[in-house]
């Protein structure tokens, strides 16, 4: 057992960044301590107003309420960039069912030429949305959504940047022309028996953004392998980091692996802050402190990546895969993983 484990999530407030009462290394500085030792963090005085929190919600729930015909006019399995609506059951992670119903939507870059390699730039491309007459102004809700959670993200990758002695434009500049960030919108039924709503793993981006919509059973993995209940808060958003700055930090800042299992039916919406699928994730030119940090941490220093799709053929989980160099192919990988059937339908001859 270690005695610098994390037994509760703790809170972080944008106000003093913001309104210039602290020294804002100081408060960068704290930031990066937080992701350091925990990983997860409950972001308040974020900004973003309740009203339109509550209206983005109440358009979920709408979402979701509708008939699975209606849902199917956009199911997933007609996009090759692995976006639309899904039933409960169509995801797998770490080779395990997730007990969850879902609407993935991405940023809307324009599409690369259909031959185009590597195979990665062909995520890129557009969402599938409902007519407006079918849900009306929800496309608009939550292409405001991305707008204000992308925002807000960047506006963290500052401090980050800052909290580890680096311009604040770092992590802008490394995430290149055309940033390629997703979101779930996320419907959990009751988890069953020995299940998970979404099983444990990591996340691929750079940054989570988490609203919990008032229920519980978000778990965070600490040092001391032990499930800390991540609470629901109506003023915080749930923020917690990926293995894209896992990678690009060489380790110093850790993606935390997590959980859901519910005992009751959940919303959740989750925004990954991702950059140019072309981004390059090798680690930045840190302070040797950072890494002399990393090497007398086992925490740090053995922490592993999301494996891919054919360690898992052969009986691997959990987090024992190898960092990857290109945003692009963390993406593919992640698919491949939890879509292997979608991908080899759009993909034949990439999975024979």
């Amino acid at each position: 057992m270690t005695s610098t484990a994390f037994t509760d999530i703790p809170v972080f407030s944008l106000a003093s960044w913001r309104d210039g009462t602290a020294d804002q290394t100081h408060v960068a500085r704290d930031l990066v301590a937080i992701c350091h030792q925990v990983g997860f963090f409950a972001l308040v005085d974020h900004g973003i107003d309740q009203e339109f929190l509550d209206c983005y919600f109440a358009a979920l729930k709408e979402f979701f309420a509708l008939p699975e015909s209606t849902k199917e006019l956009i199911d997933k399995s007609i996009s090759p960039q692995f976006r639309g609506w899904e039933r409960v059951g169509a995801e797998l992670t770490d080779n395990r069912i997730d007990y969850r119903e879902q609407l993935d939507l991405s940023t809307e870059n324009p599409l690369y030429p259909a031959d185009s390699h590597p195979v990665y730039l062909r995520l890129d491309g557009p969402n599938q949305w409902l007519a407006d007459d079918l849900l009306p102004g929800f496309h608009q809700t939550v292409s405001d959504f991305f707008a204000r959670m992308s925002a807000l993200a960047n506006e963290l990758m500052s401090l980050l940047a800052v909290g580890l002695d680096l311009p604040a434009d770092t992590f802008h500049d490394r995430f290149g022309e055309r940033p390629l960030s997703f979101a779930k919108l996320i419907s959990y039924p009751t988890t069953p028996a020995g299940q998970a709503g979404v099983n444990a793993h990591k996340d691929a981006g750079f940054l989570t953004l988490l609203l919990q919509h008032g229920v519980g059973g978000l778990q965070a993995l600490n040092q001391n392998d032990e499930w800390i209940d991540v609470p629901p808060s109506s003023q915080a958003i749930v923020v917690n980091l990926g293995e894209m700055l896992q990678s690009m930090t060489g380790n110093y800042l850790v993606a935390t692996t997590h959980r859901v299992i519910t005992s009751e039916p959940r919303y959740s919406s989750a925004y990954f802050h991702g950059p140019d699928l072309r981004a390059s994730l090798e680690p930045l030119d840190l302070d040797p402190r950072f890494a002399e940090a990393v090497a007398a941490s086992p925490h740090h220093s053995s922490a592993g990546f999301m494996p891919q799709r054919d360690q898992l053929l052969t009986g691997a989980s959990g987090t024992v895969g190898d960092p990857v160099k290109i945003f692009g192919q963390q993406m593919w990988n992640y698919y491949v993983r939890s879509y292997p059937e979608l991908v080899t339908k759009h993909y034949p001859e990439l999975m024979a």
